[in-house]
């Protein structure tokens, strides 16, 4: 028997200098594998790369009409390399600026570990115009989703616990 239900498809997006050098080991392949597979989403495609504007918004505008989700991991941090949200709104023709919610959520979160709302680290609510916040129960910076490209960080403690936020 045949079944008619489309199983959507996924690539990912693995972002991050440290990993293609060699100094991290990739830890969230798998774990985002398993939990797509759950939800009969089928992980289609996975890419590594660097830290580069350019290529971030080529692979991001070749990849997005491909598959039914683009996940991005890596470079939505507050150092100067992170630069994975800035290359997703050039990507994707939106404008780059203070999403007032994530705004919000750095606020409670540094205020609630008695610790300062930097400027490297108010660069984590800075996202494209529109995007979904997806919350980060962990340390405070949340994630995003524009269009069908879903941007989580590359720290596996702290994607697995936004990854769930997803599929639920």
């Amino acid at each position: 028997m045949v079944s008619n239900k489309k199983i959507n498809s996924a690539c990912l997006i693995i972002i991050g200098n440290e990993i293609l050098s060699g100094r991290t080991q990739d830890k969230n392949i798998n774990h985002i594998a398993k939990e797509l597979f759950i939800c009969g989403i089928s992980l289609q495609l996975v890419v590594v790369i660097p830290d580069q504007k350019k290529i971030i918004i080529s692979q991001i505008r070749k990849l997005k009409n491909q598959y039914d989700f683009i996940i991005t991991t890596g470079g939505i941090g507050p150092t100067h390399d992170d630069i994975t949200s800035e290359s997703i709104s050039l990507a994707v023709k939106k404008k780059y600026k203070l999403h007032n919610g994530a705004y919000k959520e750095l606020k409670k979160y540094y205020r609630k570990i008695k610790s300062e709302l930097t400027d490297a680290r108010m660069k984590m609510a800075y996202m494209p115009e529109g995007s979904k916040l997806i919350l980060n129960k962990v340390s405070g910076a949340p994630g995003f989703n524009v269009e069908n490209v879903y941007c989580l960080p590359g720290v596996p403690s702290i994607l697995k616990s936004m990854l769930g936020g997803l599929t639920n």
